[in-house]
């Protein structure tokens, strides 16, 4: 009955993950022509804003008399539309030759988004001119999404001083040049788009980096490893029990079972048995308690080859994913830096209590009793505690010494109000 209830579940699963990949494959298959019609949906939207705003010309101050703050809307509208298009059409050409796909009438789409965005082309370039750098040199938006950001976090760094006057006043003076910019507008733009692109970036990758390799080490377990070990274990006469804190556990139950048995026939509420019986009923318990300890041992085994594939296929990710790795960095670093004073000390006091704090050996007692259990390793008591005087105290040390070494350093504020809400 357990085999038919496994097979079958094993068929449901199959066809579970072939329906997802048929949707996956579809979807991929599909790639071409929904990047395509995105961009070319685009480009009519900045042909019809031509044709109903601006006379049939291009969207620019010099087609119309309007006011500023409406232009600014219609070149914010021009900017997006143009991105989608710049973006769609990369990853409608690189899906295309992957899979070689051959379509006449795609030729029509990709004339009229080459007539849309022909006439901006010079726009496009002076909008991606970065900090008065020439005009010829086209954005490149993909590679400053991986930029290091510590000017952004640090902004102190480049106006310590300006003569004899202070920093912050330097930087006022510096913020409200920067402002009067005649590319100040283009410069915002260029910059939320960077942002946007960074955070869709690092969003993206941190759940690949949890997804995959979950993902991987399931099926690879229930399709890959866990039949190989059936097969080897069934092969021969495996150990029903594979560390000595699992027969402990199996010898306690079966004795309890016995003694409850005698214990409920003492007490006159089951038929009075024999001892042959009670042997008999105790040889059958032990024979359920051993099949139930032979599919933990078998699950523990899996586990921990499941375990290395999938910390391969994490690798794999992290490997190909080194401009990622630098988005993320710097997503990190502004939303760190972007809080507030306290939000800065909530942050750090909650981290230290719960991984360096008076009550945190009890929770890393009950994180490492359990990665035991799951590789189906007996506890060692002894190293268990060797490793909770050791790390937290370690942890503690590095974490004084940031707070010491740079904390002070790039937020003097948040360092006072932390040793405010700690005291």
């Amino acid at each position: 009955m357990k085999n038919f209830l496994f097979t079958k579940n094993s068929d449901l699963l199959r066809q579970k993950v072939y329906e997802y990949w048929e949707v996956v494959k579809q979807w991929f298959v599909n790639t071409p022509e929904r990047s395509l019609a995105q961009a070319y949906d685009a480009a009519k939207t900045i042909r019809n804003i031509e044709i109903e705003h601006f006379n049939n010309q291009i969207i620019s101050a010099a087609s119309v008399n309007e006011t500023p703050n409406v232009m600014s809307y219609w070149q914010n509208v021009l900017s997006q539309n143009l991105t989608i298009i710049k973006l769609r059409l990369a990853e409608f050409q690189s899906s295309r030759a992957l899979l070689e796909i051959s379509n006449p009438v795609l030729l029509e789409k990709l004339q009229f988004i080459d007539e849309v965005i022909e006439k901006y082309q010079q726009q496009t370039l002076i909008i991606s001119k970065v900090n008065q750098q020439s005009v010829s040199q086209p954005l490149k938006i993909d590679s400053e999404i991986y930029q290091n950001t510590s000017n952004v976090v640090n902004p102190a760094g480049n106006n310590q001083s300006i003569g004899f006057l202070p920093s912050s006043i330097g930087r006022t003076i510096n913020r409200i040049t920067t402002d009067f910019s005649p590319n100040a507008e283009a410069d915002f733009i260029r910059n939320y788009h960077i942002s946007q692109n960074r955070t869709r970036t690092s969003v993206r990758f941190l759940l690949l980096l949890i997804v995959i390799p979950l993902l991987t080490q399931r099926l690879s377990k229930e399709f890959l490893v866990s039949p190989i070990v059936e097969r080897v274990r069934s092969q021969q006469l495996a150990a029903v029990f594979i560390n000595s804190e699992m027969e402990e556990e199996a010898f306690k139950e079966l004795k309890t079972f016995e003694e409850q048995l005698k214990f409920q026939t003492l007490l006159k509420k089951s038929p009075s048995l024999s001892p042959e019986e009670i042997e008999s009923s105790v040889k059958e318990k032990a024979i359920e308690i051993a099949q139930e300890f032979r599919k933990k041992s078998k699950e523990a085994i899996s586990n921990v080859f499941a375990d290395l594939i999938s910390l391969v296929a994490f690798a794999i990710v992290v490997a190909n994913g080194k401009k990622e790795i630098a988005a993320i960095k710097s997503f990190i670093d502004d939303l760190i830096f972007g809080l507030s004073d306290s939000a800065k000390a909530f942050v750090i006091i909650l981290f230290t209590d719960v991984f360096v704090g008076f009550h945190s050996p009890h929770g890393w007692e009950v994180i490492l009793e359990g990665l035991a259990e799951h590789l189906g390793l007996a506890p060692n008591r002894s190293l268990i505690f060797l490793f909770i005087a050791t790390f937290p105290v370690i942890l503690d040390t590095v974490v004084k010494y940031w707070i010491f070494r740079y904390l002070s350093r790039l937020s003097p504020s948040a360092l006072a109000t932390y040793k405010e809400m700690n005291e």
